[in-house]
């Protein structure tokens, strides 16, 4: 069914596009969301995806690969809106947590900061393979076809995304993570 609703959208039908949009819209303003991490941003990566694929969806060549095509274009809008705006990370002073039982929503709510304090610290590569694999589902060969890139570049960048991640969790609070070589 979504493969006829690609080839009539190919053909100039904005409702198939409009439908197909419809369906995936929540899932690729994830994405851009985790991306870029500012709900403005995202939309606005979201809208000039969704502007591309409109304008060259008749250049797809396998309607199957419709979705994995569509998160292509919210990665590289994405991309494009980061290195536009050169966000930069504010420094704020951290305090050691108090944690108190394990089942506490303190101990969680700091838990859930110190992860995205974590995240934060990667690359814009870095948060695209994590956020494809491992929110999105998508197998490495997967996330090398949306990317564009060779399989072995992702997962190198999947090793050292986490490699990165494991070094800011592991640095006590206010302290930079530092890592043993450069990050890819």
């Amino acid at each position: 069914m979504r493969s006829d609703l690609v080839r009539r959208a190919q053909s100039g039908d904005g409702e198939a596009f409009e439908t197909l949009i419809r369906a995936a819209y929540d899932r690729l303003y994830a994405l851009a969301e985790r991306i870029l991490r500012d709900r403005y941003a995202a939309e606005d990566a979201v809208q000039e995806a969704v502007v591309r694929s409109w304008r060259d969806i008749r250049g797809l060549r396998d309607p199957d690969r419709f979705e994995a095509w569509l998160y292509r274009l919210v990665v590289n809008a994405s991309r494009d809106h980061s290195r536009r705006e050169h966000r930069a990370l504010r420094d704020t002073a951290v305090l050691p947590p108090d944690l108190h039982a394990a089942g506490d929503e303190y101990a969680r709510l700091v838990e859930h900061d110190a992860l995205e304090g974590a995240f934060l610290t990667l690359s814009a590569d870095h948060r695209v393979v994590l956020l494809l694999t491992h929110y999105a589902g998508y197998s490495a060969p997967e996330v090398a076809t949306i990317l564009s890139v060779p399989t072995g570049t992702v997962q190198s960048r999947l090793h050292y995304a986490m490699r990165a991640m494991r070094a800011a969790l592991a640095s006590p609070p206010g302290v930079p993570a530092t890592t043993t070589g450069a990050v890819r």
